[in-house]
């Protein structure tokens, strides 16, 4: 049978009805701040025979010899075999502001046929972001947590082990362009785009400029973004910090989420349902198979045999017809809790209740 699990998001509607809201730096980000990815390509030595086999995957011995080259090493025509070399991805993120000479950490994964890269080393490789200029440059011994164990007869393999991290293992080179809004405006946006959560963020900010600066400074532009003239006096920085401390509580879209593989219901606060009636019914349905021996009458020419014989019952249970009416989140639950339903009935009962146009809310399954 399978377990469920109903959450009814009650902490906003505490917050709300306290008073309590959310610092700005948490519901907002800031126009042109932003980390960047970068990805690069590397070879990781050192391997105990665990590496890319170079037949397999040509790109790796084509890179191994273009290694040496650059050493000063010319193996080229040269048959090479070795199993302690492998090529990967590496990839990273950049967040932003970050200086020369600032560590970051990287993520390697195995290209070719290698069975583990633990114990391996990554040989430098630059990291290049979507401009193809190179950002960071990585090197380093690789942490993979995966394991492997084989003998004659068995295998056995824990964890991946054909990708692993380096901590700090990237090195920036060049900083990521910093485009913070223009030199007297920013533009902060919102995490999750909603109209009248807009709205609040700019009165908050308005009525924060009126106290300290004696004018009304930001406006709304749309769902997710509200533009904030910076006053003479004030650096960006220092700005952005004092309006990061005010205080708006969000709103949210009324809307039900439901997960059919966990059996996780979540109901937002201001959902609502039209009264309407429901009546609930579950039909279970038993088979039983049993077997029957047939013997045939003593010194006949007949066999015994066995024959299945087949028992099929249906019972039908409940059927009560209620009525079910929420204005709010708690007259809901409790006219769902008075059907006496489980939350796999629950699910059915809220998609016919959308579909009959009565849920006032989004209805998202999963």
């Amino acid at each position: 049978m399978k377990s469920f699990i109903v959450v009814f998001c009650l902490c906003i509607l505490a917050s709300t009805v306290a008073g309590a809201g959310t610092r700005l730096k948490d519901i907002t980000t800031v126009g042109g701040v932003r980390t960047n990815q970068l990805v690069g390509y590397g070879l990781v030595i050192g391997l105990n025979g665990t590496g890319d086999s170079l037949r397999s995957s040509p790109f790796t011995g084509q890179s191994l010899k273009s290694m040496l080259d650059s050493m000063g090493i010319n193996i080229r025509g040269q048959d090479v075999r070795t199993r302690n070399i492998a090529a990967v991805i590496v990839t990273a993120e950049l967040p932003p502001f970050l200086g020369l000479g600032s560590r970051i950490d990287v993520t390697v994964s195995s290209m070719g046929d290698a069975t583990s890269l633990v114990g391996g080393s990554l040989v430098m490789s630059p990291l290049s972001g979507a401009d193809k200029k190179v950002y960071a440059v990585a090197q380093g011994a690789v942490a993979s947590s995966g394991v492997v164990a084989e003998g004659r007869a068995e295998r056995l393999t824990s964890g991946v082990p054909t990708s692993g991290r380096i901590p700090n293992g990237a090195m920036v080179e060049r900083e990521s362009p910093r485009v913070v809004g223009s030199k007297n405006q920013l533009v902060l946006e919102l995490r999750n785009p909603d109209f009248s959560t807009a709205v609040r963020v700019s009165e908050a900010i308005n009525a924060f400029t009126r106290r300290r600066f004696r004018g009304s400074l930001a406006r709304e532009r749309d769902a997710r973004s509200v533009s904030v003239r910076v006053p003479r006096g004030i650096t960006a920085t220092r700005y952005i910090a004092m309006l990061g401390e005010l205080e708006v509580v969000p709103d949210s879209p009324a809307r039900i989420v439901v997960d059919e593989r966990t059996g996780t219901i979540v109901i937002g606060k201001d959902v609502q349902i039209s009264t309407v009636a429901v009546v609930h019914g579950s039909v279970v349905v038993r088979v039983t198979e049993d077997e029957l021996v047939s013997q045939p009458a003593p010194f006949s020419d007949g066999e015994t045999v066995v024959t299945p014989q087949t028992e099929v019952a249906a019972k039908q249970d409940g059927g009560d017809l209620s009525i079910v009416k929420g204005n709010n989140l708690k007259t809901l639950v409790n006219g769902l809790n008075r059907i006496g339903l489980k939350p796999s009935g629950i699910i059915a009962i809220l998609q016919a209740i959308k579909s009959s146009g009565a849920l006032q809310a989004d209805l998202v399954v999963q």
